[in-house]
């Protein structure tokens, strides 16, 4: 038996309805793309635009490190509560407490306008403030800097990917495979 799907897409980010060869209707939450935003730009996600008063801790593949670690230059937990700003603008696709060792964490999708997409990771946030499925531009404030519920002095743990909803893995791997170097990224796309 061959079944077919008709794939309706409406104008908005509203219900996908697929009609299959029974007649049974399905739907499907999606993000429709005549109402796609794209990226205009990077920035860093502390002291923006540039990571003013910001250091890097950790680079990229420091120690098989899969991500860059913002400190404030205070050192310490001087920088605990400071802002966190989304890169670039993009759709939350995450943003919950996973606990251990990552804490609160958000995941933003970007759509560039050369039809690639990349997705940011925030993690050990003291506070998130924004919410799964929101649209947000650059530099909006989307969560401060935490400690992971403790486990670490403050600081944030910040990824790009270019291969869309890995899990959140270990935060350090010598395989790179989906993982970006964050600060070339940013530098390379402002």
């Amino acid at each position: 038996m061959i079944i077919m799907s008709i794939v309706f897409f409406q104008c908005k980010k509203e219900k996908q309805l697929t009609v299959n060869a029974t007649q049974e209707i399905v739907e499907k939450e999606s993000v429709k793309l005549d109402t796609l935003k794209l990226t205009k730009g990077y920035d860093f996600p502390v002291g923006k635009p540039d990571a003013k008063r910001y250091y890097n801790a950790q680079k990229f593949q420091e120690n098989n490190h899969l991500g860059d670690d913002w400190n404030g230059v205070g050192g310490g937990n001087t920088d605990l509560g400071d802002p966190i700003y989304a890169i670039a603008n993009g759709y939350v696709s995450f943003a919950k407490d996973v606990k251990g060792g990552w804490g609160n964490i958000i995941r933003i999708i970007h759509h560039n306008p050369d039809a690639t997409k990349v997705e940011s990771l925030y993690a050990h946030c003291q506070k998130i403030l924004v919410n799964k499925g929101d649209y947000v531009t650059k530099g909006t404030k989307i969560a401060t800097i935490g400690t992971a519920d403790g486990a670490y002095l403050a600081h944030l743990h910040f990824e790009i990917r270019d291969q869309i909803n890995l899990p959140i893995g270990p935060g350090y791997s010598s395989d790179i495979k989906g993982y970006l170097n964050p600060t070339k990224y940013i530098n390379n796309n402002r």
